[in-house]
């Protein structure tokens, strides 16, 4: 009898074959090194793309290459746990578990209900105007989905969706995505978005202004691509609300002095989350403060004992290890080598403006695949001179076409915000992938060209 071998093992096979090839035949022209890492970083995206195992071990098998094969300084391989978006992921699950705990977030979905409970799509359509709307005053996607994911899954609770429902799931994916996706067309509210900015003073002294950022992205990737967002949750997980009489208030069940200390350390720290402009401390610092006063005995409300419960460390090593790969592929000379590949995609002439514009939104977007989300613009922006002068546009247009790319997300491993929404939500990670795949790409078809049109219509072609 001979086992069948389905689409996904072949893929795997095919991805080990050719990851052994790179090492025996290293590509000529180049270190070793960079034929090692080119290995590893092919065996791990296509790990974490195909979900063949859980994501915190390849994760940990990427760790354990790297190190073993001396592909970078340690201290840069597991540079991710010190990074700032692992500390606010660390801090976020605490709020989470204190939002959830405290019965807040039912006291929340309590008040909602009666405005979005009417029917599945309204719900869907309300949660994501409020994770869009959040995006305005939260700098963080992590943020945003520690506050919105248990009012929605306490709202899923109460209309009658149980776990593993297509009810919950689509509640959990649009707030997943709602609270990430739309938020990259927002300058401050994305960590991408600041790197972007910050490279594009650094390296050629250009400012982008939040309003003209907006006017140029938000109307296409924010806005229309939610009600893509929304189209899709409602086809993909259709839903139908019968029980939209909330029972008892299930708030009356919770300590409500536990509640006001909630309610009163979210606004201190929603308070230093918008002001960090002028105080300058990273949001990521501010949520850490909130967890250790949340986690503090008598003062907090989570209790110290049930950190291990509240923390999801198996995100936090995926996430790091996200991290690690995409600082790996910087420092080996693979990213360097993938803009110089994707540089052929651009048209020879500088006269097929629509072809430049898709083929740098393109290129932002297939480097995403490889250096994640936040690489993008570390990867792309030295390059941006000679993409301008191959494509005809300003410097200003050639960063921008980056924004397009980095928020076209195919694979929920490209953000680590997206696993941890998820993480919250308590449903399969999986579900995801069936509407990231689907909306990238509508985005490619039908958004990237509506944006060239949007982009002439205000003079930046």
């Amino acid at each position: 009898m001979f086992t069948r071998i389905s689409t996904k093992q072949v893929l795997i096979i095919g991805v080990l074959l050719s990851s052994a090839l790179m090492v025996m035949f290293p590509f000529s022209g180049h270190p070793l090194n960079f034929s090692y890492s080119a290995a590893v970083v092919l065996l791990t995206l296509a790990l974490w793309s195909t979900g063949a195992l859980p994501p915190f071990l390849t994760g940990l098998i990427f760790f354990s290459l790297a190190v073993i094969f001396q592909l970078a300084e340690p201290s840069l391989l597991f540079s991710g746990f010190s990074s700032t978006a692992v500390w606010l992921i660390i801090s976020g699950f605490v709020i989470g578990a204190a939002i959830s705990s405290s019965g807040l977030g039912d006291r929340v979905a309590a008040l909602i209900a009666p405005f979005l409970t009417q029917s599945y799509s309204r719900l869907i359509l309300g949660l994501v105007v409020m994770a869009m709307a959040l995006g305005f005053v939260m700098p963080s996607s992590v943020g945003r989905a520690v506050v919105l994911v248990p009012i929605g899954m306490a709202l899923a609770e109460r209309v009658g969706f149980s776990k593993g429902s297509n009810g919950r799931i689509g509640i959990a994916v649009a707030l997943a995505i709602a609270c990430n996706m739309p938020s990259f067309a927002v300058l401050p509210s994305n960590i991408p978005n600041m790197i972007l900015a910050g490279s594009s003073e650094t390296l050629f002294g250009l400012h982008f202004g939040y309003t003209e950022y907006l006017l140029l992205h938000f109307p296409i990737l924010g806005i229309v691509k939610s009600l893509f967002l929304v189209w899709l949750v409602l086809r993909l997980f259709p839903a139908e609300i019968t029980r939209t009489e909330a029972a008892e208030a299930t708030s009356l069940s919770y300590d409500r002095k536990q509640q006001k200390k909630v309610i009163a350390l979210l606004g201190m720290t929603l308070f230093f989350w918008v002001t960090d402009s002028i105080h300058g401390v990273n949001p990521a610092w501010v949520g850490l403060a909130t967890a250790v006063i949340l986690l503090m005995p008598k003062l907090g409300v989570v209790e110290p004992k049930s950190f291990n419960r509240s923390i999801d460390f198996a995100t936090v090593v995926f996430v790091a290890a996200a991290l690690g790969l995409g600082a790996l592929v910087n420092v080996s000379g693979l990213g360097a080598a993938m803009g110089e590949l994707f540089s052929h995609l651009l048209p020879t002439s500088s006269d097929h403006s629509f072809l430049s514009f898709m083929a740098l939104s393109l290129i932002s977007t297939l480097t995403g695949l490889v250096a994640t989300i936040p690489g993008v613009p570390t990867v792309l922006s030295p390059m941006a001179a000679d993409f301008a002068q191959a494509s005809g546009f300003s410097l200003s247009a050639v960063l921008m076409t980056q924004v397009i790319g980095f928020s076209t997300v195919i694979f929920p491993y490209q953000v680590g915000p997206l696993i941890v929404a998820m993480q919250l939500s308590n449903e399969s990670l999986a579900k995801l992938v069936k509407v990231t795949l689907p909306l990238a790409g509508i985005t490619v078809a039908l958004l990237m060209p509506l944006d060239y049109f949007w982009w002439l219509l205000l003079g930046w072609i």
